[in-house]
């Protein structure tokens, strides 16, 4: 829209910190986007105070943790922090929130973007008042319209949407939200046994049924741990 210009690093060059600090100061990059777990590894890699180039730095695909958003802001006074949240069944990314200082204990995953509504229901599909944790639905212009020959879990997740036009469907997302005074949304859990592993959706519960079938397996439980 603007004509800005891409810079794209070489190959496997996104993997390193190092490397990609040395093509944002090269290449004078504005803009860039990480997954936070690889925002975390180049804030801790790198000097990235280097990198005055930079503008706006936007983070999806996993949690933003505030303590690393603190962080960012706190080294990088003159650039951007953007937290964007949304799954691929909906064009990627639905809300948006420019962090600010103190980000507090949560980073919030803010406001819905144009032509998007977003719903925090409980399981009878009502609106929870402010402050209420409940399941995050999607709606609008961005849904999908089905899961390739997979009528069972398009109808499991691309429900009839209550609060909408007639013949509109909302997004069951499996995330535990919950809306704040000034309308905006933080994100607190899953629903289920998802988690995101580098941005990537993982299901426990896929890997535990591989492990079950095992001879010598009778019962297993698979969970994520977080090493740093």
């Amino acid at each position: 829209m603007f004509g800005a210009r891409l810079a794209i690093a070489p190959p496997e060059h996104h993997r390193q910190p190092e490397l990609i600090h040395n093509t944002i100061v090269e290449q004078k990059v504005t803009t860039i986007h990480f997954v936070p777990s690889m925002l975390h590894a180049f804030a801790s890699d790198t000097n990235i105070a280097d990198c005055t180039s930079l503008k706006r730095i936007i983070c999806s695909g996993e949690a933003l943790p505030a303590e690393l958003a603190d962080n960012v802001l706190t080294t990088m006074t003159s650039c951007e922090l953007h937290n964007l949240y949304g799954p691929t069944e909906a064009a990627i990314d639905v809300s948006y929130w420019q962090c600010q200082q103190p980000v507090g204990r949560r980073t919030p995953i803010g406001h819905p973007i144009s032509n998007i509504q977003l719903h925090v229901l409980d399981e009878y599909w009502n609106p929870l008042p402010v402050g209420i944790p409940g399941e995050l639905y999607l709606a609008g212009d961005g849904l999908a319209r089905e899961y390739l020959a997979r009528a069972d879990l398009t109808a499991e997740r691309f429900v009839p949407n209550p609060l909408g036009q007639p013949g509109s469907r909302m997004y069951r997302t499996g995330d535990k939200v919950l809306r704040m005074p000034d309308g905006r949304l933080e994100y607190l859990d899953r629903l289920d046994h998802q988690v995101k592993i580098r941005g990537l959706r993982i299901e426990l519960e896929e890997i535990e049924n591989v492990l079950n079938q095992q001879a010598l397996v009778e019962e297993s439980a698979v969970i994520a741990y977080d090493y740093k």
